[in-house]
């Protein structure tokens, strides 16, 4: 009886250690999935960053607000033309079948090729929101092998090239005629960075062109106003718009709605008026025979006048540009809902009071002549507001595709302020405001009146949409996938008005078209000149990517050593914990090895900082690190996601960072990879000699390290190359650097300079 009790109570015993054991197999291996899922987490937000997404989308009442606001920033432009349309086209009196042709084709155009092309097409081919022509390459770029990217943010940029099987004939051989043709991808580039300059050229001549038309209308109240008052009063004005811009594109768009909104319903009361009181019949203009018969009958002289007409729809690519600002929705509600319609009863207005004009000269003037009695106090102030906000526009979409070209590649970085913490596209850039105001200031002056500006400016307008005619087209074959044949009519249709509109202004070149034309051709050889420097640099920089093992070894004691490739030197171990800023992200920061080689010695705790910027105001502390071990012991990859409204650099950020690094190493322990390819923890003794370690670094002291990199030109280059690197260098010495801004300490700071030749 006793044996058996005995017997039991071993059992019993034998069972209790079972269980215990299978516990602890249980935690352990619970332990290692947990640990293992903090990896996976940390190696998901890369893949999180990868697929972002930088479009918002509102409803309800945000979108209507965002729709208000957008007719303060957008619609500036296209809206104040009423100003000059007709006083551009005509010379003299026009008869009543040039009047109501000239108005038919003002319907049309803005119907087609603003309604048509632009509102219900172009708006959908936007590059994670962003519009404009660049986007439109970005775009074909990420659906295609056209462009070499910066190989230290190519990991970050999602691809989603369309497999062979999945296109359709016209398109893939149009993918592939683009990518196997150097021809092709050059002209592509060209084109794109074309349409960039010519609305930027737009930004310098809209705030002039607008807020002259509206000055110029004193003289109608006071005809005896000089040329110079004119101008003064323009210029000023100018600069006050210029100045405000600090505030930012939200309190700007919402100060200056009221004001377009209240400018588009007088010309559209005043057009209702004027078509009741003097001339309905003008609204046969509807009928697009009109407007052929009008180019029919005065055939050249109808033809040139094209250049004036297409003034009413000047603007129309700020339509797409600001689209980054806003949303494709807010847009199509603002557009279809009030300004179009209000547009369209504007010019029918004017031409009803024009065609029953005994004076013949209201055209001169059209708005100004044409607005209902005793209103033209309240229509001269509201003109002259409406004219300063129609600056706005391309301002806007000035600053929203700098940063585009920023963002590629093509134009040294520069000062960008996000000015709203909700609507993510709003931007600020210092340096380019007051650029802008000197050149829009300059060409007031030089230019003096609203006819030879137009002739200046209507080149712009309608070279950026052929140009996006263009690009959409191969964005519907190559991304859309739409059919050849539906996509090559539509194609033909747009092309053949903006061809005829192309050919009208360029008969306007020795007019003061050449202006414009020369200024997006110094821009264009701006961007196109970065853009070859840096190319030339990423591959003079390509010969310094490698992980850390093709770097440093493990000695026969366990210390570290220089591979054979750099010398095979010892690699002594300093007190202190290095901060080695790096652009690099997943390779060895340039810096780091540079520091090596020079020194032969590292910290004892190091870390390579790399800032990820994402396109939202902030990132939850929560989710903002990244951080991954390298071969080298001791040695962490740390990336922070930050958003455009985070402090990164503060001066706290060694001690930030390695309480970071201590909650990583305590959840994740030591570096011992498991067959599923993951770290889990290993032993509580290498983990708290690893926090020590990270502990005492910290206690020494912090070094930050920056790389300075100096460009010098390879030996051999020909005479062409040298000059173009020489101008590349001398703009990357006088520009400014990404780390401009950051608060680092100086007595803590360490530049190590070296040489790359490009």
């Amino acid at each position: 009886m006793a044996d058996l009790s005995s017997q039991q109570l071993q059992f019993g015993n034998e069972t209790q250690t079972s269980k215990a054991d299978t516990l602890n197999r249980a935690g352990c291996e619970l332990e290692k999935n947990w640990t293992a899922d903090v990896e996976v987490g940390h190696v998901a937000r890369d893949d999180e960053d990868l697929g972002r997404t930088k479009k918002q989308e509102y409803r309800g009442w945000v979108l209507l607000w965002l729709a208000y606001q957008s007719v303060g920033v957008i619609y500036g432009d296209i809206g104040t033309s009423p100003l000059y349309v007709y006083s551009s086209t005509f010379t003299s009196q026009p008869s009543y079948d040039d009047l109501v042709g000239a108005l038919s084709i003002i319907i049309w155009s803005l119907t087609l090729i603003v309604t048509v092309k632009y509102v219900f097409i172009v708006l959908r081919a936007d590059d994670d929101g962003q519009g404009g022509t660049f986007a439109l390459y970005s775009l074909l770029a990420r659906y295609s092998n056209i462009v070499r990217r910066d190989p230290n943010t190519a990991g970050t940029v999602k691809m989603e090239r369309y497999l062979t099987g999945d296109m359709k004939l016209a398109g893939k051989n149009l993918r592939s005629f683009i990518e196997h043709s150097r021809v092709a991808r050059t002209a592509l580039k060209v084109i794109g960075v074309l349409g960039v300059s010519m609305v930027m050229a737009d930004g310098v001549l809209t705030p002039a062109q607008s807020v002259l038309g509206a000055i110029q209308g004193i003289s109608v109240v006071s005809p005896g106003i000089s040329t110079a008052t004119i101008i003064g009063s323009s210029c000023a004005i100018l600069v006050v718009l210029f100045a405000v811009q600090p505030f930012g594109t939200h309190k700007l768009a919402s100060a200056w709605a009221p004001i377009v909104i209240v400018w588009l319903l007088f010309n559209f009361f005043s057009g209702v008026y004027n078509l009741a009181k003097f001339d309905y019949t003008v609204l046969k203009a509807f009928s697009p025979y009109f407007a052929g018969s009008y180019l029919v009958r005065n055939k050249e002289q109808g033809w040139r006048s094209l250049g004036g007409l297409l003034l009413a729809f000047t603007g129309v690519e700020a339509l797409f540009a600001d689209l980054g600002a806003f949303s494709r929705t807010a847009i199509n509600v603002s557009w279809l809902c009030l300004v179009y319609p209000c547009l369209l009863m504007a010019y029918i207005g004017q031409a009803a009071f024009i065609s029953q004009d005994a004076t013949g000269t209201a055209y001169t003037n059209p708005f100004f002549n044409t607005v209902p009695p005793h209103t033209i106090w309240f229509a001269l102030i509201i003109a002259i507001l409406a004219a300063i906000v129609a600056s706005q526009a391309m301002i806007t979409s000035s600053f929203q595709l700098l940063a585009q070209v920023m963002r590629l590649s093509y134009f040294p970085h520069i000062k960008t302020v996000h000015t709203s913490g909700r609507f993510h596209g709003q931007l600020y850039m210092p340096l380019a405001n007051w650029l802008l105001m000197i050149g829009t200031v300059i060409v007031t002056a030089v230019y003096n009146n609203t006819t030879s500006l137009g002739n200046a400016y209507g080149v712009c307008v309608i070279l950026v949409t052929f140009i996006t005619t263009c690009m959409v087209t191969l964005v519907a074959l190559i991304i859309w996938r739409i059919n050849v044949f539906i996509v090559l009519f539509v194609f033909l249709a747009f092309a053949c008005l903006d061809g005829v509109y192309v050919s009208s202004v360029l008969t306007k070149v020795p007019q003061g078209a050449w202006f414009t034309l020369l200024l997006a051709f110094l821009l264009s050889s701006i961007f196109i000149l970065w853009r070859f420097g840096k190319e030339q640099q990423w591959s003079a920089e390509s010969e310094d990517r490698f992980q850390p093992s093709h770097l440093v070894v493990a000695g026969e004691n366990g210390d570290l050593r220089l591979t054979a490739g750099f010398g095979s030197k010892e690699v002594s171990t300093v007190p202190g914990l290095g901060i080695f800023f790096d652009k690099v992200g997943d390779m060895v920061p340039i810096v780091f090895s540079q520091f090596l080689r020079k020194f032969c010695a590292r910290q004892e705790a190091t870390v390579f900082f790399h800032m990820r910027p994402l396109s939202i105001p902030s990132v939850p502390l929560s989710e903002r690190y990244i951080i991954k071990r390298t071969s080298i012991p001791n040695c962490y990859r740390f990336t922070v996601r930050h958003g455009y409204a985070d402090e990164v650099v503060t001066p706290d950020l060694g001690r930030d960072i390695v309480e970071t690094v201590k909650k990583y190493v305590s959840t994740t322990g030591t570096s011992v990879t498991g067959s599923n390819g993951m770290s889990f923890l290993d032993s509580s003794a290498e983990v708290r000699a690893e926090l020590e370690v990270l502990t005492r670094a910290l206690d020494a002291q912090t070094v930050y390290v920056m790389g300075k990199e100096e460009m010098k030109i390879r030996k051999g280059s020909n005479f062409f190359r040298k000059l173009l690197l020489e101008a590349f260098i001398w703009m990357r010495e006088n520009s400014r650097t990404k780390l401009a801004d950051m608060p680092i300490p100086t007595d803590s700071l360490i530049e190590v300079g070296f040489v790359k030749e490009i």
